[in-house]
């Protein structure tokens, strides 16, 4: 397998990042996926405090890294802030731990996972009340984001940024925010193409990372939904450029300026997923995209409705 030259994006703050990486979310032995993954040519790695699994990414690395593989700086490693510490005082211990739980000195980049906040203190991602509903917070993401700063100043990371924020969450941010989120990471997809957001980024020196790029496949087939990567008319699209429809998929995220983070522990998924750099997509075929939006959203987190800073 010839590998990929994968381009990158640059940050607003002169940071590159490569425009894909490993989706790490749920994924089963992250461990060899990461190095699968280092094998076909990924240098981006986008893990999470809540998705349990930070260690194995980072033995991932360290195996690649002691091989002679890669070198620490060759590799784009994210990961979050969850719910539960998004209180001023609990940020940078947060951070601290997940690079524990890594192995590393610094990460490239760390979001706040949602703009919502949790419960802090009771030692579970989801806290939950006598009812079974979500027991909330009232800290504000404006004061979480002071202490994100903080935590570029120490070194603990390059870059910060945000996760499912909408418009008038990112715009509060930024009117007060002394270091400037390099991205905003949302649900997207051709069901849910982000257009507007995406625009609304750009105008602003923001760069939107795609999750769930394939429009998460496992919840929409709990829910009886069409799943994208069955509809005929993308699968004769792929055909005609000699392509899998999930690798046009994620050329058409590559193309609107988005970075795509596909999950998959699959290796020959894995190689799959990456080569995408050597075909594009014409004026009339990313219009065809585009008419696939029908505003399907399949991470929702409804139980957070009730919260004020519930964004959708």
């Amino acid at each position: 397998m010839e590998m990929p030259t994968t381009p990158s994006i640059k940050f607003n703050n002169g940071y590159l990042c490569p425009v894909l990486g490993l989706g790490t979310y749920q994924a089963k032995e992250t461990r060899q996926a990461v190095k699968y993954a280092v094998d076909a040519g990924y240098r981006h790695f986008d893990g999470a405090a809540v998705y349990e699994n930070e260690a194995e990414v980072g033995a991932g690395i360290r195996d690649k890294i002691e091989e002679g593989v890669i070198k620490r700086e060759d590799v784009f490693i994210t990961s979050k802030l969850w719910c539960t510490c998004l209180r001023p005082d609990l940020v940078v211990p947060a951070l601290k731990d997940s690079l524990a739980r890594f192995c590393l000195d610094y990460l490239d980049l760390y979001l706040v996972h949602w703009p919502f906040s949790m419960k802090e203190g009771t030692g579970t991602w989801i806290p939950r009340q006598e009812d079974g509903s979500v027991a909330q917070s009232t800290a504000d993401y404006l004061d979480t984001w002071k202490q994100m700063e903080e935590c570029v100043k120490l070194g603990l990371t390059r870059s910060i940024g945000v996760s499912n924020f909408n418009n008038n969450q990112l715009q509060r941010l930024l009117d007060v925010c002394t270091i400037k989120p390099v991205t905003n990471q949302v649900e997207c997809h051709p069901f849910l193409n982000q257009k507007e957001l995406i625009a609304f980024c750009r105008a602003r020196d923001v760069v939107v990372t795609a999750y769930s790029p394939l429009a998460n496949p496992s919840k929409q087939d709990a829910v009886g939904a069409p799943r994208l990567l069955d509809d005929p008319k993308l699968k004769s699209l792929a055909e005609k450029h000699n392509k899998t429809v999930a690798q046009v998929i994620l050329r058409y995220l590559i193309q609107i300026g988005t970075l795509a983070i596909p999950k998959s522990a699959n290796k020959s998924r894995i190689e799959e997923n990456i080569q995408v750099f050597d075909f594009s997509l014409s004026d009339d075929e990313m219009a065809f995209m585009d008419s696939l939006d029908n505003n399907t959203r399949t991470c929702p987190f409804s139980e957070m409705k009730s919260h004020p800073n519930y964004p959708f």
